[in-house]
């Protein structure tokens, strides 16, 4: 770890690993954690996602758990690859984390709002990304509306 980002860590008031440990930022595996649910639920391999980038797919683990920080740049990056906007890498942050990212939040309240209704657990299942990635293949627009409008109507009332 550089001086510098111990300097950081001190001055956020987190304890300083012993030496030779390196433990991530938790808003760098937020962010990772993102970035991996995207490209699961695309379908898409880290070697695919490692090739749309430039890099091997051992740094696409890296970032996804955390490990490395992704630049600005990169996520700029990672944000066209995945067809996203910039702020889903930073939705359903916890509060805990506060600072500059719950603001950033509340101005994001718009894509926010679209994603209400859905525990962060249902996103992770491989249940759920299966049948998202079952959903996008169905390629007759007519067809997917009828089976978005049957699984709705199966669903108990709320």
């Amino acid at each position: 770890m550089s001086s510098e980002e111990a300097l950081e860590r001190t001055e956020r008031g987190e304890p300083r690993p012993s030496p030779g440990e390196h433990r991530p930022s938790p808003i760098d595996v937020h962010v990772g954690s993102r970035v991996r649910l995207r490209r699961t639920l695309l379908g898409m391999s880290q070697e695919k996602l490692g090739e749309a980038l430039g890099l091997t797919f051992q740094q696409v683990q890296k970032y996804e758990r955390g490990v490395n920080r992704i630049g600005a740049s990169r996520l700029f990056d990672l944000a066209r690859v995945l067809d996203v906007p910039i702020g889903f890498f930073f939705d359903d942050m916890p509060d805990s984390m506060g600072g500059i990212a719950s603001g950033f939040r509340s101005r994001l309240a718009g894509f926010a709002e679209s994603q209400e209704g859905f525990e962060d657990d249902t996103l992770h299942k491989r249940e759920t990304l299966e049948l998202v990635r079952a959903y996008y293949r169905i390629t007759e627009p007519a067809v997917r509306k009828r089976v978005f409008d049957l699984i709705k109507s199966l669903a108990p009332a709320e």
